[in-house]
């Protein structure tokens, strides 16, 4: 009797070479952030000490070079490429896609530092000598600065790039992908596994931190709501449990259902919470700070973005506490966060998406941040009589005491820590999804198991590091970790710049010269083929019989000369034919017939010298490549000026593959 086979198949697409020293890295570094916290965190404040010290000009120069790098991409004839196939469409609709990339990219910031910036800078200038009278405007001028284009600029450079080299060219969503045109196929190996696992292990440790140090600000508003008694750590623990199951079923429900919808309740949600402050606040008075804060703005944005303050010896203290800290913040978060964003991009074009992501969550930033800021400052000045300022440095308790000066401040209360934990569910749930994508080498499913996994990971070792004291320590880590990242993302534009102009000579590429005069005469059967609307029929009779008898006689021919083509016919979804040349390391070239539907205008119909037809669809013979290019009407053409035109593309298709810049393009798709 054979015995019942009970073994169970355990299912993984982790890549051993990523995943595995990804985790022992993990886990070394948060065990000695847990029992040697003391000691772990005073190394880690030297070197960071020692690094914001001496290079904090490099982190000024690197983040205006990714500024001035999508500002000039989005300004070139490079911007209307799109991040995709030429016909591709984008997956998500624009609010969809803009409520994500927001809710994954600044969403928790903005409620823990809504009030607390703009009053740390009003409280404690960057200037000490500055006038009493505008240290406001001040403050929110440096808070516009932090949380503007140049933030934003650090994730678009990563998520553009990634997207790019993903639905372009279809490589793996991985940061390997990135540098294709440097390192071509070694990107699968050894130097592709490095650049992921330093990506892989950015990305926990970001959100690691984000979760247990936004665990305080949530407990700190259940006590003010008095649902808990105090922030113990057994408060602490619950809270990261409930926000890690729902990010977990989240992120097994796909990011369809579950990122989408939860960004879009949010985003609904804070803008609720926003124009409530607005009309309970000093409404005229916020509205003229933002219009005057927004030029303000605008007019330092030169001398703001290459400030180094070498001249201001008593502002460089300020200036590494703030905005290198900042910018090493940004750029630890960048993996992450552009991961997220290249994930959910597909089909936009890189103009539409550099300006998108540049402008829209900085303007709505520039708004949230007037909006809490500019009515702190007002409250604390006209009703407050300095209470907020004394607050400035707690920014967990500061955001509730703030409320307490509006009606309604109990609402206020539980729909901020809504929001919150909604911003915390998106970015666990994006966060594993994204280490899924890192570990797995971009692969599009993972097992169910693994997003749980991950989930319990992030909870077990966010949890542990508070209990120890050790969070700052790996905060203090990752903030280190992103000069070199920096590198690695000026490396991430030189690349990108130089496959987008490969690309571009590709798409513009002209015939040569000799082809040009390949044509033939016969005009009068070109005229009567103008003065009719072909019917489906015509346009299959013309497929199946010119076309075809092209194709037939230019495959004998090439096989008279040792080139091996094949045709294939389809009769769905469209009645098509194509000529085919396979090769092994080049993309196959493909010409091919397809019939295709178009509408007729009722103008054209009504027109007196248009052609009679007795439908408002007629049919064309479209070609299509195997570059997924935009197609033409070859209906005029006849049998020898299909061969001709075939031989056309062909030449284009040898010298585009003769030229070396072009490997990334011509590489197989498949």
């Amino acid at each position: 009797m054979n015995k019942l086979n009970t073994s169970v198949v355990f299912k993984t697409n982790f890549s051993k070479s990523v995943a595995f020293p990804s985790l022992a890295i993990i886990i070394a570094i948060s065990l000695c952030c847990g029992f040697f916290s003391t000691e772990t965190e005073e190394v880690f404040n030297f070197i960071k000490e020692l690094v914001f010290k001496n290079l904090s000009w490099l982190y000024v120069l690197l983040v205006t070079v990714f500024v001035l790098f999508l500002i000039g991409l989005a300004t070139s004839k490079l911007g209307k490429i799109k991040l995709g196939h030429d016909d591709s469409v984008p997956d998500y609709s624009f609010f969809s896609w803009v409520a994500m990339l927001f809710a994954a990219g600044m969403g928790i910031g903005l409620m823990y530092f809504g009030v607390s910036e703009t009053m740390s800078h009003y409280a404690t200038p960057a200037n000490a000598n500055l006038a009493v009278d505008l240290r406001a405007k001040e403050a929110q001028l440096y808070t516009f600065f932090h949380w503007g284009f140049h933030a934003w600029s650090i994730y678009g450079v990563v998520g553009l790039s990634l997207a790019y080299f993903t639905y372009r060219h279809n490589l793996p969503l991985a940061i390997r992908s990135g540098f294709y045109p440097m390192l071509k196929d070694k990107i699968h190996g050894r130097f592709g596994d490095i650049i992921d696992v330093f990506g892989l292990c950015s990305t926990f440790f970001g959100i690691t931190t984000t979760l247990g140090f936004g665990v305080v600000q949530l407990c700190a508003g259940l006590v003010s709501l008095k649902i808990i008694p105090d922030t113990d750590f057994k408060y602490q623990v619950a809270i990261v449990l409930v926000v890690m199951v729902i990010a977990v079923f989240s992120a097994i429900s796909g990011l369809g259902k579950g990122v989408k919808k939860l960004s879009e309740m949010n985003i609904l949600l804070a803008v609720l919470l926003m124009l409530f402050i607005l009309v309970f606040g000093p409404t005229i008075y916020i509205l003229s700070t933002f219009t005057e804060g927004l030029g303000y703005y605008i007019s330092h944005f030169i001398s703001l973005t290459f400030n180094t303050y070498a001249y201001e010896k008593g502002s460089q203290e300020w200036f590494s506490k703030w905005t290198i800290l900042y910018w090493a913040w940004w750029i630890s978060w960048a993996p992450y966060v552009g991961l997220f964003i290249a994930k959910i991009s597909k089909g936009r074009t890189i103009r539409e998406f550099i300006l998108a992501v540049l402008f829209i969550p900085a303007f709505f930033n520039f708004l949230w941040m007037t909006v809490f800021g500019s009515s702190a400052v007002w409250i604390d000045e006209h009703v407050a009589h300095g209470a907020l300022s004394q607050l400035a440095n707690n920014p967990d308790t500061l955001l509730f005491n703030f409320f307490s000066y509006f009606p309604f401040t109990t609402l206020l209360n539980v729909l901020s820590i809504l929001i919150i934990c909604v911003f915390f569910i998106t970015s666990a749930d994006s966060g594993i999804f994204i280490m899924n994508g890192i570990a797995s080498k971009g692969a599009i499913n993972s097992p169910k198991w693994q997003s749980v996994f991950w989930g319990v990971l992030l909870s077990l070792l966010s949890l542990s590091l508070l209990r120890t004291g050790g969070l700052a320590s790996l905060q203090t880590m990752t903030l280190i970790s992103a000069l070199p990242f920096g590198i690695i993302m000026i490396l991430l534009c030189y690349n990108l710049w130089k496959a987008l102009v490969a690309d571009n000579e590709y798409s513009i590429k002209k015939y040569s010269h000799g082809s040009l005069n390949w044509n033939n005469n016969n005009w009068k059967e070109h005229l009567e083929k103008i003065l009719t609307f072909s019917e489906k029929k015509d346009v299959h009779r013309f497929i199946d019989t010119t076309v075809k008898k092209a194709f037939i006689e230019l495959k004998a021919e090439l096989a008279n000369n040792n080139v091996d083509a094949n045709i294939n016919s389809f009769s769905s979804p469209q009645h098509a034919i194509e000529l085919e040349i396979k090769f092994d390391q080049l993309r196959n070239f493909k010409y091919g017939v397809m019939a295709q539907a178009l509408t007729i205008s009722e103008t054209l119909i009504n027109e007196k010298n248009s052609p009679d037809s007795d439908s408002e669809i007629t049919f064309h013979p479209i070609t299509y490549f195997g570059d997924h290019r935009m197609g033409y009407d070859v209906q005029y053409l006849s049998k020898d000026g299909i061969i001709s035109d075939v031989l056309r593309e062909y030449e284009r298709f040898l010298n585009l593959s003769s030229d070396r810049d072009n490997d990334l393009i011509m590489k197989p798709t498949n």
